[in-house]
């Protein structure tokens, strides 16, 4: 991981290997920032106070090795990124006015996604995870964790079925609770639908009633017109035979006819001849249909009462139903199509007896599930007590014992009817308390490290982080403590940020952060210990400075947890025993010697 302008942090590289990571530095030298950073890698809230101040930015970027055929890749490249020969960058830009930017396999992508792809890589726990710890559904998570596949299963599908449960509950609350409103809702609708029905609007039936009404209206006007073009087209007043010499027809068919005995000396004039005898059969159709509308219009005063009274009928229902008065009857219409169908489903017709069956139903199938969840929670706390309790013992807790108390209620929540409740008895012949009452802060921590190592085999994520889980411990807890950490460190990749030297001690790497004031400027960087640095900074973790008495200590420690190493693991772990060595009398600044090949795919490097 590199980090650059980060709280105090300047710049540093932390080189995280397999096994055990360590960091340790003075106070206030900047370990916190490197949870910081990491939590910054997961998509976690940043903050813009965290950028070093003066900086425009902080970045944050991470290297991990990641399968390529693995879920991380896969979400990798959907967000447009790349999984190098089995390595994943992450980067993560925090400006100082705020604005973050997130890069997952070389491309831009949301901030959202580092907190999916971290779910399956990082775990990290500090002081605030054991906060959770003392909430009664992250203790259920434990078990449920714990328990595994029996749990898992069912867990789907109780969920699956719960969230119908609670989708049909709802609406058959909300329809009991509004059947006053609905009843009253659907009189309107009967009403409306009734009035329309008894007017029985036909599709365009305004439209045919106004040119009717405006012809009835105006019948004088109409034979007035009709007469005066019957009389141009023939030459005669309308109702005449039509065979007058004035008329607009003879005068075309005297034309056709010079036309035509002139065509024998002219092909063309022949043409215009048959032309005219065109225009002459037009002429006379017109006239005839003139002739026959003139005779069809009477007036009908009885008729036009009841056209007027029929559109004023339409009129009102288009102004009480339709929804844009210009649609005129087809609004109407439309209208009572969707009040028809809104009224089938208003009326209950049995609708709550319905739903109210099919809740009951699912209700029962809940129950099913909810007791078999409760027998398999019950089955998993009584194995989880048993390993908990023995690494209570091996943590310097030996008189200590967890009671996982699994209460069934008759509420069916989202996980069921079960809470959990985890009770220390801290010591012998002391009642079993709750965690969040019972344990001091030592205690916590340790039930909490407890915890990570039964779980170990069941948590798919390749590293875990311990922010100062050490806190309030020491003497022979705290060397219980690094012993669990390195052994937790065979099958998963650990960092610890640690003050404890006996928890240092047990570390396959050990990092510090070393912090420079020059009274202006406060910078930290990391560097990657060697045999002897290791001796110094074990030194001044135990006694605050580098005496013969505290470094004969520190290499007591290191060669205690080196000879315990070797005799749990065998030839097939010595990196513990023989770490890289850099020149003597120092530190080995990071960057400068190489990390071990020995790559654990999954893991942060």
């Amino acid at each position: 991981m590199h980090i650059r302008s980060l709280g105090v942090i300047r710049d540093a590289r932390l080189p995280l290997g397999p096994g055990l990571t360590v960091i340790s530095g003075e106070t206030g030298a900047g370990k916190t920032m490197v949870v910081t950073g990491l939590g910054l890698l997961m998509g976690e809230r940043a903050d813009a106070g965290a950028v070093r101040a003066g900086d425009d930015a902080a970045v944050v970027e991470g290297r991990i090795q990641v399968p390529e055929d693995g879920a991380v890749a896969a979400r990798t490249r959907e967000a447009g990124g790349e999984v190098d020969e089995g390595e994943l960058l992450l980067v993560r830009t925090l400006s100082a006015t705020g604005r973050s930017r997130a890069h997952v396999g070389g491309r831009s992508a949301p901030v959202g996604v580092l907190a999916e792809i971290s779910e399956h890589l990082i775990a990290v726990h500090g002081q605030t995870d054991q906060l959770r710890l003392r909430s009664g559904a992250q203790q259920l998570r434990v078990l449920d964790a714990f328990a595994g596949a029996v749990v898992a299963k069912d867990l789907a599908e109780y969920q699956q079925v719960h969230a119908r449960w609670r989708t049909l509950s709802a609406e058959h609350d909300h329809v009991a609770g509004h059947s006053a409103e609905r009843a009253r809702e659907a009189e309107l609708l009967r009403l409306g639908l009734e009035e329309v029905e008894r007017v029985d609007p036909q599709p365009e039936e305004d439209v045919a009633l106004r040119e009717e009404s405006d012809r009835l209206a105006h019948v004088e006007v109409l034979r007035e017109a009709v007469s005066t073009a019957h009389e141009a087209l023939t030459g005669e007043a309308s109702g005449g035979d039509g065979s007058g010499e004035g008329g607009a027809d003879a005068r075309v068919d005297s034309a056709r006819r010079a036309l035509s005995q002139a065509g024998d000396h002219d092909p063309a004039l022949s043409g215009f001849a048959a032309r005219a005898g065109e225009v002459s059969y037009l002429l006379a159709d017109l006239a005839t249909e003139v002739a026959a509308y003139a005779q069809s219009l009477e007036a009908d005063p009885l008729r036009l009462a009841v056209v007027q009274e029929r559109r004023a009928l339409l009129t009102s229902l288009v102004r009480r139903y339709a929804t844009d008065p210009s649609e005129g009857v087809a609004g109407v219409l439309r209208w009572a199509g969707g009040a028809a169908e809104r009224l089938l489903d208003l009326d209950d017709d049995g609708r709550l007896e319905t739903l109210a069956k099919e809740r009951d139903e699912l209700e029962g199938q809940l129950r099913a599930l909810a007791a078999r969840l409760s027998v398999a929670r019950r089955a998993a706390a009584s194995t989880l007590e048993e390993r908990v309790a023995s690494e209570l013992t091996a943590l310097a807790m030996p008189s200590a014992r967890i009671e996982v108390a699994v209460h069934t209620g008759h509420d069916l929540g989202p996980w069921g009817c079960d809470s959990v409740e985890l009770l220390l008895a801290a010591h012998s012949g002391a009642a079993p308390r709750p965690l969040s009452r019972g344990a001091s802060g030592g205690e916590l921590s340790r039930v909490m490290l407890a915890l990570e190592v039964v779980l170990a085999g069941t948590d798919p994520v390749p590293t875990m982080v311990f922010d100062e889980v050490d806190a309030g411990v020491g003497g022979r807890a705290a060397v219980e403590i690094g012993r669990r950490l390195a052994r937790l460190a065979r099958t998963t990749q650990v960092v610890v940020v640690t003050h404890l030297a006996q928890v240092a001690a047990f570390a396959d790497s050990h990092l510090t952060v070393v912090k420079t004031d020059d009274g202006s400027v406060t910078e930290s960087g990391v560097v990657r210990l060697d045999d002897e640095g290791r001796v110094t900074e074990l030194a001044r973790m135990l006694s605050g400075s580098g005496s013969g008495t505290a470094r004969a200590h520190a290499e007591e420690l290191l060669n205690s947890s080196r000879a315990e190493a070797v005799q749990e693991t065998g030839a097939g772990r010595t990196s513990r025993s023989r770490p890289a060595r850099a020149a003597r009398g120092g530190p080995a600044p990071v960057g400068r010697s190489s990390t071990a090949a020995r790559k654990p795919r999954g893991r942060a490097t």
